[in-house]
């Protein structure tokens, strides 16, 4: 089963997502609603997410912040960030994270990143042949 993390601050959006997320087959490691949290959650998942749906404004750390600090435990996980602030976008994408979708979105629009994402992941993830 593919595994998401979400990290939203706003309760209501994180239930959707899980909802979502669940009704399509996925499972949801976790949802935090601060950054701080998020990190040492993310440390403590076994296995680790797959994908990581995450808002970039969030109390005690922001969304670059925490996405720094997980991709120096995992530089393969994807990130998705949603968040209305386009000022971010092209910093968030430039430093590897996977997509951004801008709020506000429909929901179709973010299970399909979601499942590129998990295509992405997949590959990125397969053993290597060696001869």
């Amino acid at each position: 089963m593919k595994k998401v993390f979400i990290i939203e601050d706003d309760r209501s959006l994180s239930l959707l997502y899980k909802h979502m997320l669940v009704k399509n087959g996925f499972e949801v490691l976790g949802r935090v609603r601060d950054g701080q949290h998020a990190v040492s959650m993310y440390k403590e998942f076994t296995p680790k997410p797959h994908v990581i749906l995450m808002d970039y404004h969030l109390p005690r750390k922001n969304g670059i912040d925490i996405s720094k600090e997980i991709f120096k435990l995992d530089s393969k996980v994807k990130i998705i960030f949603i968040t209305a602030d386009e000022t971010v976008k092209k910093k968030a994408l430039d430093m590897g994270i996977f997509s951004f979708i801008e709020k506000p979105f429909s929901l179709k629009e973010l299970l399909n990143t979601i499942k590129k994402a998990i295509r992405d992941y997949e590959k990125d993830n397969l053993p290597s042949i060696t001869e």
